[in-house]
């Protein structure tokens, strides 16, 4: 098994465990496999729910520049939203589970088509 393989294989568990989702691993492959070296970079890997900055990032770089969403209130909400889901106390969040979380949140799934 790769190590791309393993991480999905965490991803989904984590999914699964942390935020009662049931992931569509085909979405969840092509999500991992978009956010490209950052998922092996522990740093990166991982999004601070409590760092605003970080969260600035992700509403840029993901749903603003990826997901083509206008920059609205909505997109806070919806960040904020999967932030409350996956657990505010969990310290590991990991972006490509964010990211799926975002991308079924807005309905972008045919981005990843």
């Amino acid at each position: 098994m790769s190590k791309r393989d393993e991480l999905i294989t965490k991803y989904a568990a984590d999914l699964k465990d942390k935020c009662g989702v049931a992931a569509d691993m085909d979405l969840l492959t092509k999500v991992v496999i978009g956010c490209g070296p950052a998922i092996y970079n522990k740093d990166a890997a991982t999004v601070s729910g409590s760092d605003e900055k970080e969260l600035a990032t992700v509403k840029n770089n993901f749903l603003i520049k990826k997901l083509g969403l206008a920059n609205s209130a909505d997109l806070d909400k919806a960040i904020d939203a999967v932030m409350e889901k996956y657990g505010r106390s969990n310290r590991n969040k990991y972006r490509a589970v964010v990211y799926y979380l975002l991308t079924v949140h807005f309905g972008k799934q045919e981005v990843y088509s």
